[in-house]
């Protein structure tokens, strides 16, 4: 069922793909010391404000998806305190990782006609539209990820 497939699909760009981009979130961030995460260049964000933008509307989808209501706006969605610790960080990533495989678990629960449904209001589209952009904007953002990485850590 294509449900499977999209769960699926957006398992590998956050928890354990690298069929598309060789890598993966928890790849990338998961051993990653929390001073490198919060290391900001020039204007750019910080990885760990990347990864807690793509967390904020994981959780805001997963609302949605729990039978909630949509409560995330995007001019907050770059809006998050600072991570001052490991242990902040470590925290960060554990919700990080439980929220993304809550959201896969719920969407192998819909059924292709769920899927086809709105989502929430008819100018956001289907479900599957917004799943599916969820999985693209995460790619978007682990691009981004990858090359911060690079030049932090080659920096230092």
């Amino acid at each position: 069922m294509e449900n499977h497939q999209i769960a699926n699909r957006f398992r590998e760009v956050i928890l354990n793909g690298t069929w598309i981009a060789n890598t993966n979130f928890k790849d990338q961030l998961s051993n990653l010391n929390w001073q490198i995460a919060s290391t900001r260049l020039e204007s750019l964000n910080t990885i760990a404000v990347l990864a807690q933008h793509i967390h904020y509307y994981i959780n805001g989808i997963n609302s949605v998806l729990r039978g909630g209501t949509l409560d995330i706006k995007d001019k907050f969605s770059f809006d998050f305190p600072e991570i001052e610790s490991q242990n902040d960080w470590e925290s960060f990533l554990s919700k990080f990782w439980n929220d993304s495989e809550e959201f896969a678990n719920l969407v192998e629960k819909m059924s292709d006609e769920d899927l086809k449904q709105i989502f929430v209001e008819e100018k956001y589209g289907t479900y599957k539209r917004n799943i599916d952009a969820m999985i693209e904007h995460s790619y978007y953002h682990l691009g981004q990820i990858v090359l911060i990485k690079k030049i932090v850590t080659n920096a230092k």
